[in-house]
């Protein structure tokens, strides 16, 4: 019996002289010098476990190889009984839940985020892009004028100080606005009527270059004026509008081209704040 007692004596001395030997290290070995881990994979440490070295494979790996062992279908490092998005494509970088990072809360994860850091609370597109309704380039949360007529020229707050009213139509040798034109001329004028900042309103007409130059002012005059009683009618400020023409003396582009020409027949509205 006494030599049994022995035998135990000598064959736990090596383990407990080890971790006693280790212990300044911050990490508990076992006799043959391997770190003890928890049934998770994590390291036992000791009261010095603040000089425990930055050792992967004591913390980070274990993590991961014991997700796989539970299963991680699609790698995010997120096993699948807690992975509340599961299919999360390779390399994105997720939460917690296994989801995708969208830092900026605006329902776009970051990897597929074209506009990071898009204030709290701005309607998006599909790209996390804050909206712009009317493209104008001025996105919605900042436009003060929405609903701006394609093509106007606008301030930093999206309001309009020139509207160019391209290939307004008219019956032909005539200036009576086609019908087919009038809904243009009708959101031209939804927009103005809210514009409380308006003091006046020049319409401008401008022709091409086909014809004598006196037909072409005369016509140019004719026309910008029917567009200021259109709009006047449609509720715009009477006393804001103005008119006049221009003739083919101002052209924006080539007359001797179809398309040129196409270009310099148009009505243009100075608004003057």
């Amino acid at each position: 019996m006494r030599m049994k007692r022995t035998t135990m004596a000598l064959a736990l001395t090596p383990i407990l002289f080890s971790s006693y030997a280790a212990a300044e290290k911050g990490l508990t070995y076992d006799s043959i010098d391997a770190v003890w881990r928890t049934s998770y994979g994590e390291c036992w440490t000791t009261s010095y476990r603040d000089k425990v070295p930055g050792d992967a494979s004591c913390f980070g790996e274990p993590a991961m190889e014991m997700a796989q062992a539970e299963g991680d279908a699609d790698n995010d490092g997120v096993v699948d009984s807690k992975d509340q998005c599961p299919g999360t494509a390779a390399g994105v970088k997720v939460d917690d839940k296994g989801c995708a990072l969208d830092s900026d809360g605006d329902g776009v994860a970051d990897s597929n985020d074209k506009c990071p850091g898009t204030p709290a609370g701005s309607k998006v597109d599909a790209d996390g892009c804050e909206l712009d309704s009317d493209g104008d380039s001025v996105v919605d949360s900042k436009d003060e004028c929405p609903n701006t007529p394609s093509g106007a020229k606008v301030t930093a707050d999206g309001c309009a100080v020139q509207i160019v009213l391209q290939n307004v139509q008219f019956e032909l040798n005539s200036d009576r606005i086609s019908s087919e034109y009038t809904s243009v001329l009708n959101k031209v004028a939804d927009s103005l009527k809210a514009r409380a900042d308006i003091k006046s309103i020049e319409v401008i007409g401008h022709t091409d270059s086909t014809g004598s130059a006196a037909y072409n002012q005369t016509l140019s005059e004719k026309r910008a004026n029917a567009v200021a009683e259109y709009l006047s009618a449609q509720g715009v400020g009477q006393g804001l509008l103005s008119s006049m023409g221009m003739g083919e003396t101002s052209p924006i582009a080539d007359n001797g081209t179809k398309e040129g020409r196409a270009q310099n027949r148009r009505v243009e509205l100075k608004l003057n704040q």
